[in-house]
C-alpha cells in the first residue's frame, strides 16, 4: 500500500553517525506498539488501542518513537509489533501525520513518502489446537501466529524511496511442511507433537516474510523483512525453537534462487531470489549467536551466509554499561539483554559503510528515550549506512 508526497527528508540529527554521500540508512526498530504496551494492568487488551493513540498525536510513547527515528533518521525502516491497522488513515497515515511530522523536541520532522503494510498471521484464528492444549481456541496459541487479536505484532516499512509494489512478494501463506527438512517438532518420548493432519496445514511465519523491492535513484535492493516467533513460551516439545530456526532459514534459503526453489510466495510465484541482486535483511529475530534459547545456529544461518555481510557488528556504548559484565553487552539489542535486531546487506553491489544501535547510556540526556519499555520499547533501533554498488 502506498502513499505519494512531495516533502524533502531533512538534515541528519548530529547525535548519529551523519550519512556518507550517496548513500542510504535502513534501520529497523521493534516499537513495541501492540496493545499490551497500552493496557491498564488486569485489564483486557484492546484491539483498538494503537488507533485511538495515534489519532491523539500526543502519547508519550509513540511520541518517543517518533522522536528517535527523527534523530537516526532513517531513509528506510521495518518497524516491527506496530499493530496492522487497516484503514491506513487511522493507522500509519496517522502515524507520519500525527507524530513523524510534527517537530519533537527541537527535531526537524521526517516524512516518508512510500510505505508498506499488509495483514499478519499474528491473531488470525485457526481451526487448530496448535498449541497443543486439547483445543482449539481460534486464537492466542492456536492462532495461525500466536496473538490475541488480529493483526497484533504487525509490521510496516516506511521508505524515502519508491516501493516497487508490483513486485513485492510475501510469504504469509508459505506452508511449513513444504520445506525440505523442516525441524522436528517431537515429545520426549520421541512421538511427533502434531498429527499429520495439523502439520499438514501450519504455516512456517509467524508474521509474515516480504521483499520489497526499492528503487534508489535508478538502483534497486531488495528489502527482507520478517519478525520470526520467540524461541520460547512452549514446553518441551520447543515448537516456537523449531519455528524460528526455519523462519529464519527461509530467507536463508531465499537468498539463493536455485536452493529457495521451494518456496512459493502468495501470489504463486515460485523460487528464490535472483543471483546478483542486492538485499537488506532486517527484523527483530528473536535469535543470538552468543546467548538466549534459540536452537543452536540457527541465527547463523544468516550470520554465516556466503552472501550476507555480518561484519562490523553494531554497537552501542548503552548496550555495554547496561550489562557491564557481559562481554557481549555491547552488541545487545534489547534491554532483556540480546542480540535480537538485526540489519544485515548483501555483499554484492553493497558496500557497509557504518551501523550502530541507538542506545543511550544512563549518563545520557537522551537516556529517557530508552528508559524501559512503556518509554519507547524494550528493544533498540539498529541502523547501518550503506552505498549502493
Amino acid at each position: 500500500m502506498l502513499l505519494l508526497a512531495t516533502s524533502i527528508l531533512g538534515a541528519c540529527s548530529s547525535d548519529v553517525t551523519t550519512t556518507h554521500n550517496q548513500t542510504i540508512r535502513v534501520a529497523t526498530f521493534n516499537v513495541s506498539m501492540d496493545a499490551s504496551n497500552y493496557a491498564q494492568k488486569g485489564q483486557p487488551l484492546d484491539p483498538e488501542a494503537l488507533k485511538a493513540r495515534l489519532a491523539l498525536g500526543n502519547h508519550p510513547q509513540i511520541t518517543n518513537i517518533a522522536e528517535i527515528i527523527q534523530r537516526v533518521r532513517p531513509d528506510v525502516i521495518l518497524l516491527n509489533e506496530f499493530d496492522y491497522i487497516e484503514n491506513l488513515n487511522d493507522g500509519i497515515r496517522a502515524f507520519i501525520e500525527n507524530y513523524l511530522l510534527r517537530p519533537i523536541q527541537g527535531q526537524k520532522p521526517i516524512h516518508y513518502p512510500y510505505f508498506y503494510v499488509a495483514p499478519v498471521n499474528t491473531g488470525e484464528p485457526s481451526p487448530l489446537d496448535i498449541d497443543g492444549d486439547g483445543a482449539a481456541s481460534g486464537t492466542g496459541g492456536d492462532a495461525w501466529g500466536y496473538g490475541n487479536y488480529p493483526g497484533q505484532y504487525g509490521m510496516v516499512v516506511l521508505s524515502r524511496y519508491p516501493i516497487q509494489m508490483s513486485e513485492v512478494r510475501s510469504f504469509k501463506h508459505f506452508l511449513w511442511h513444504k520445506m525440505p527438512n523442516a525441524q522436528k517438532i517431537q515429545n520426549p518420548d520421541g512421538t511427533a507433537f502434531y498429527d499429520e493432519a495439523t502439520w499438514q496445514r501450519l504455516r512456517l511465519s509467524s508474521k509474515s516474510h516480504w521483499d520489497l523491492p526499492i528503487d534508489v535513484d535508478g538502483k534497486r535492493f531488495h528489502l527482507l523483512a520478517a519478525h520470526p516467533t520467540p524461541p520460547v513460551f512452549d514446553g518441551d516439545e520447543d515448537r516456537n525453537g523449531a519455528r524460528n530456526y526455519d523462519e529464519i532459514r527461509l530467507w536463508a534459503d531465499y537468498l539463493s534462487e536455485a536452493r529457495g526453489e521451494y518456496l512459493v510466495d502468495d501470489n504463486g510465484k515460485q523460487g528464490g531470489l535472483a543471483a546478483d541482486s542486492r538485499f537488506v535483511i532486517v527484523g527483530d529475530y528473536n535469535a543470538s549467536p552468543d546467548e538466549g534459547d534459540s536452537r543452536a545456529g540457527a541465527i547463523e544461518q544468516l550470520l554465516a551466509h556466503p552472501l550476507v555481510n555480518a561484519k562490523p557488528i553494531p554497537t552501542s556504548r548503552g548496550g555495554k554499561l547496561h550489562t557491564p559484565d557481559n562481554p557481549n553487552g555491547a552488541k545487545h539489542t534489547a534491554g532483556w539483554r540480546i542480540q535480537a535486531d538485526y540489519v544485515l546487506p548483501s555483499k554484492f553491489g553493497i558496500d557497509l559503510i557504518a551501523n550502530g544501535v541507538f542506545w543511550p547510556a544512563a549518563d545520557s540526556k537522551l537516556h529517557r528515550l530508552v528508559r524501559g519499555r512503556g518509554a519507547s520499547s524494550d528493544h533498540r533501533l539498529v541502523w547501518a549506512d550503506l552505498k549502493l554498488n
